[in-house]
C-alpha cells in the first residue's frame, strides 16, 4: 500500500469496512488514472459493461478487419473485462511474434481450453514457462522433427492411395469431396498419432469424429462471451457452453483412454514396426527425466493437440485448396501439367516428386493467404509491459493477430482478393515464419511445431488430386453457386460440403 494512504488510515481509524470500501474506490481511481496516463491504440467507441464485445459480430475476422481499415492496424478493444489489442498488418505482426516475442508469448487461460486441455497442460494453450518449454522442445525433437516427419511418409503414401481408390469408386457419379478429405485427413493424423487408423469398420462413425472435430473447432473459438467475464464464470453454466465442453472433454478422454490402453499391452507393441506419438510420449513418461516427468493428464493433453489440431487443419486446407482450383480452371491446367509433366506415367506421385513441383507449392500458399485455417491466430497474453508502433500495451493485455487480414492486405500483396498462384513464382515469400506477410502457423516462439507434418500431409494430396482425376461440378452448377460461406471457430472450414465429379486420368 501506498505509504500516503497508510496514514490516512491511521488517522481516520475507520472500521475495517470502511477501510476496506476506502481501499477499492482508491485502487479503482488509481488504475484508472493510470490507464487514462498510458497512450493506448486507437480504439472504436464502446458500450457499458460489455465495451467492444457487440462488434465481433458472427465472423470476428471479418469485423476485426473492418475495424482496422477504419481506426488502423492496431487498435485497443475492451472485450468485457478484458484489454485487447488486434494486430492486422505484416509490420505489426512482426512487432509481435519477433521484436516483442518473448513479453508477449504467454497464453490467456481461456475456459474451454482449461477444461479440454487437461488445465492448459497442451503445447498450444499451456502459459509460458518452464512446462512449455519443455513439452515444446519434446514436440519439436521427439515427436515432429524433420527426421520424423519423414519417417511417416509410408502412412501418407498409403493413405493416398485409399484416397484415391475412394474416389475412382465413385466415378462416373458425384461425390462429396468434402467427407474424403476429412477421412484422409484423419486417418493420416490417427495413424501417426494413435497407431491405428479409425476409419475401417465403421470406428470412424461410431466415435463421431467429426462431431468431436466440429465440437472442438466451435468450442475453442476463442470468442466466448464467459472469457471475456473472468468474474462471472457462471454465465457458461446458463449459456450451455460448460455442458457441452463437458461432454466434449469426457468423449476424447475415454477416447484417449482406449487409446492408451492399447499401448500399453507390451505384446502388442513388441509387434510394431513403427513407433506412433503415443508410444513415444508414453516412453517418456515411463523413463523420466531430470528435466520433465509427465503425467497421463499431460500425455492425453498432447495427444489432443496433435490429433485434432492436426485432423481440422489439413483438411479445412485440401477442402478450399480443391474449391478454389475448381474455380480458377486455369490455374488448376497449369498445377495439373506440371504434376503430370514430372510423375509422367506412374499412377502415384512420391514424396520425393513433390520438391520438383514449384507450381504446386506456390498454389499451396496461396491457399494459406487467402485461407489460413486459423484466421484469427490462437491468442497470446502480455507478460509485461510493452510499446508496440509507439502505443503502450500493458502487461496482461490479449492480443490477438489477424492472419486473415494480413493475408488480404493491399499494402502487401496486389490484387488481394484474386487467387493467383503466380505472385510466388520467383518470390522469396514463405510460410516458415519469417515473412510476416504470410503467417498461417503464426510465428515466433509460438509458431505451430506441427507445420512441416502438415505441410508434407497438404502437399502430397493435392499433388496425386490433380495427377490422378479431372474435376468438374456437378450439370448444371456453375462457380458462381458454390456456397462459400465460413464457420467460424479456432480453425474455420466451409458450411458446404464441395460436391463434384472425378474423372480418371488413367484408363
Amino acid at each position: 500500500m501506498l505509504p500516503f494512504l497508510q496514514l490516512l488510515i491511521q488517522d481516520f481509524k475507520p472500521s475495517l469496512l470502511f477501510s476496506s470500501i476506502f481501499l477499492l474506490v482508491f485502487l479503482k481511481f488509481f488504475f484508472r488514472s493510470r490507464k487514462q496516463n498510458l497512450k493506448l491504440p486507437p480504439s472504436p467507441p464502446k458500450l457499458p459493461i460489455i465495451g467492444n464485445l457487440h462488434q465481433l459480430g458472427d465472423m470476428p475476422h471479418l469485423c476485426l478487419q473492418g475495424l482496422a481499415k477504419k481506426y488502423g492496424s492496431i487498435i485497443y478493444l475492451q472485450l468485457g473485462e478484458i484489454p485487447t489489442v488486434i494486430v492486422s498488418s505484416a509490420r505489426l505482426a512482426e512487432e509481435v511474434m519477433k521484436t516483442h516475442d518473448h513479453a508477449l508469448s504467454s497464453r490467456p487461460q481461456l475456459f474451454s481450453a482449461k477444461h479440454l486441455f487437461y488445465g492448459c497442460q497442451d503445447i498450444a494453450f499451456a502459459p509460458y514457462g518452464a512446462y512449455w518449454r519443455k513439452i515444446r522442445k519434446i514436440s519439436m525433437v521427439e515427436l515432429l522433427s524433420v527426421k520424423q516427419v519423414q519417417s511417416y511418409s509410408f502412412v501418407r503414401e498409403e493413405e493416398v492411395t485409399r484416397l484415391v481408390n475412394r474416389i475412382a469408386e465413385s466415378c462416373p457419379c458425384t461425390i462429396s469431396l468434402t467427407k474424403v478429405l476429412h477421412l484422409y485427413a484423419n486417418a493420416v493424423v490417427c495413424r501417426v498419432s494413435l497407431g491405428r487408423d479409425f476409419s475401417e469398420g465403421g470406428d470412424y462413425d461410431r466415435h463421431g469424429f467429426e462431431k468431436m472435430l466440429d465440437d472442438y473447432q466451435e468450442l475453442l473459438g476463442g470468442f466466448s462471451l464467459g472469457d471475456f467475464f473472468p468474474s462471472m464464470e457462471f454465465m457458461h453454466s446458463l449459456t450451455g457452453m460448460k455442458s457441452k465442453l463437458m461432454e466434449t472433454f469426457h468423449r476424447f478422454d475415454r477416447f484417449f483412454d482406449q487409446v492408451i490402453d492399447e499401448h500399453l499391452n507390451q505384446s502388442a507393441r513388441e509387434q510394431k514396426e513403427h513407433k506412433d506419438i503415443v508410444d513415444v510420449l508414453l516412453d517418456i513418461k515411463n523413463k523420466g527425466s531430470a528435466e520433465i516427468n509427465l503425467t497421463m493428464d499431460n500425455v492425453k493433453a498432447v495427444i489432443l493437440d496433435m490429433f485434432a489440431a492436426g485432423t481440422d487443419t489439413t483438411f479445412i486446407t485440401l477442402d478450399w485448396g480443391m474449391t478454389e482450383l475448381i474455380m480458377n480452371p486455369k490455374v488448376m491446367a497449369k498445377a495439373q501439367a506440371e504434376v503430370r509433366s514430372i510423375v509422367g506415367d506412374r499412377k502415384m506421385v512420391l514424396e520425393s516428386d513433390l520438391a520438383q513441383l514449384y507450381y504446386l507449392k506456390a498454389v499451396i500458399k496461396e491457399i494459406f493467404r487467402l485461407h489460413p485455417a486459423v484466421p484469427v491466430l490462437v491468442p497470446r497474453e502480455s507478460m509485461q509491459d510493452v510499446t508496440i508502433d509507439g502505443y503502450d500495451i500493458p502487461a496482461k493485455t490479449r492480443i490477438f493477430v489477424n492472419a486473415w487480414a494480413i493475408g488480404r492486405d493491399p499494402e502487401s500483396w496486389g490484387n488481394p482478393e484474386t487467387f493467383d498462384p503466380e505472385r510466388f513464382m520467383g518470390s522469396s515469400i514463405d510460410f516458415k515464419g519469417l515473412d510476416f506477410e504470410l503467417i498461417p502457423f503464426g510465428a515466433g516462439r509460438r509458431i505451430c511445431p506441427g507445420m512441416t507434418f502438415g505441410t508434407a500431409t497438404v502437399e502430397l494430396a493435392l499433388a496425386q488430386l490433380l495427377h490422378s482425376f479431372d474435376w468438374e461440378l456437378p450439370p448444371g452448377v456453375r462457380t458462381g453457386d458454390l456456397d462459400l460461406t465460413e464457420v467460424f471457430g479456432i480453425s474455420m472450414h466451409k458450411k458446404s460440403e464441395l460436391i463434384v465429379v472425378a474423372k480418371p486420368w488413367f484408363p
